[in-house]
Order: structure tokens, then C-alpha cells, then sequence
């Protein structure tokens, strides 16, 4: 056995989740609506997240699809501070708008 060799046998493993987490990144879509999708919970947290899902983007206007009217509605009033906190994750001008719709069912 050559040194090489020894050198090659002797590496520990890699955890799994970090290959698999390299392989993810570059086989997700590099779209503004994936970014959006993988940014959500950091930028609203786990209680919006829950019932709340980026669904669709045209023109730089993200839909999030809610789980009843009353989250629609409130996600509504909370839109600015919402994009702020995807701006923060994501880069300034990225999102230019977020809008709102009652059907997340449909979507899950």
C-alpha cells in the first residue's frame, strides 16, 4: 500500500447532510420564487411559516398562499416588515412586492 493510499483510508467520514446539502443547493432552481421559498421561515418565523407558503412570483411580485382569509389579511398589514425581513435574507430589490391569497390547501 502506497502512502497515498494509507493517507486516503485513514480520512474520516463526511457527514451526510453536508453532501447532501451541496447537492440540494445545486440542483434547486435559481429562481427568485426558490429563493423566496428557502429564505421563508428565517425572514417570517416558525408561526407564519406554518400557515403561510411563497407559492408563485410574476414580474417580481411573490404570492404567498395562506392558510384561511384572517392570515391573508394579516400578512397583509405586516407586508412591509415582511419584505424587510426578505431583504435582509435574500438582498436588497429582489422581492418588489408580496401578495396574499386564502388557498394554501390547494397548495399543500
Amino acid at each position: 500500500m502506497s502512502a497515498a493510499d494509507g493517507e486516503r483510508s485513514r480520512r474520516s467520514p463526511r457527514p451526510l447532510g453536508d453532501s447532501l446539502a451541496r447537492v440540494l443547493s445545486q440542483a434547486a432552481p435559481q429562481t427568485l420564487l426558490a429563493d423566496v421559498q428557502g429564505a421563508w421561515l428565517e425572514a417570517c418565523g416558525e408561526t407564519i411559516a406554518a400557515s403561510s407558503e411563497p407559492v408563485a412570483e410574476r414580474s417580481g411580485t411573490v404570492t404567498i398562499a395562506c392558510a384561511s382569509g384572517a392570515w391573508a389579511q394579516e400578512l397583509e398589514l405586516m407586508q412591509e416588515t415582511l419584505l424587510s425581513r426578505l431583504e435582509a435574507v435574500l438582498g436588497e430589490g429582489r422581492v418588489g412586492a408580496l401578495r396574499f391569497t386564502a388557498d394554501l390547501s390547494r397548495h399543500r
